[in-house]
């Protein structure tokens, strides 16, 4: 029964950023169904067993400390998640825009700029959601072997928001891909920079190390706000 008791708070504490996601969604009025939102949310938890795989095969071993430190950090860590969340990414999009073909039809007086627009906010959105369904599995995996308050702050506050920051700007890369696959791969080379930093600065000291590592997730994932409210005051004027 304990143990019951220990699962349904690790499942809860994972899911605060997903529900203070859902929330302003709910409450911006953002062209998302809860459908949608769950679909990306099981999206987001799938992408970490890929990016376990892929960890597990790039398993190497290095004399040199730096290029142990650096590997590490930068490529099986931060370019296998982002990698695997650009995957699931194009895959979830391939699937939910042969079913939305099935089912609706853009309207004729729709514009070119309001169609990409809308689909840029669609694919922001999804990242940033899918990006906090892959923490929200990996914290609560980290969480049931190591459940001590630094462990857990850490994981809420700094790593989710990474992690949903990361899958807004990967989200973004994802539908740029086919008419622009320079700024796409610029977009995801960024991601894997910022991501590698915000790891690199963990593996360090407590000290300036953690503050520069809060502060790369805090300015990432309100950059990533921004953008989403940008884009969507953008999709509004297009409509009207």
């Amino acid at each position: 029964m304990y143990g019951s008791w220990v699962l349904l708070v690790i499942i809860f504490i994972s899911s605060i950023p997903v529900i203070a996601v859902f929330l302003w969604f709910r409450i911006a009025k953002y062209n998302y169904s809860i459908v949608w939102f769950l679909l990306a949310l099981l999206a987001g938890a799938a992408a970490y067993f890929p990016a376990l795989i892929l960890q597990e095969m790039l398993n190497f071993s290095f004399q040199s400390i730096r290029a142990a430190l650096f590997f590490h950090n930068f490529i099986r860590i931060a370019f296998t998640e982002e990698i695997s969340r650009l995957l699931v990414l194009l895959i979830f999009f391939f699937i939910t825009s042969r079913l939305s073909q099935k089912t609706s039809e853009n309207p004729v007086n729709s514009s070119s700029d309001s169609l990409d627009n809308d689909k840029m906010l669609k694919a922001l959105t999804t990242g940033l959601v899918i990006g906090f369904g892959f923490s929200l599995l990996e914290t609560a995996r980290i969480l049931a072997q190591d459940m001590n308050f630094a462990v857990m702050t850490l994981r809420i506050f700094f790593t989710a928001s990474l992690h949903g920051a990361c899958g807004c700007r990967i989200g973004a890369a994802a539908v740029m891909l086919r008419k622009n696959p320079l700024q796409a791969a610029l977009r995801i080379f960024t991601t894997v920079a910022i991501h590698g930093v915000f790891n690199m600065m963990l593996e360090m000291p407590f000290g300036f190390p953690s503050i520069a590592a809060f502060l790369i997730a805090v300015c990432t994932l309100i950059t990533a706000i921004i953008t989403i409210r940008n884009t969507a005051r953008t999709t509004e004027k297009y409509s009207e």
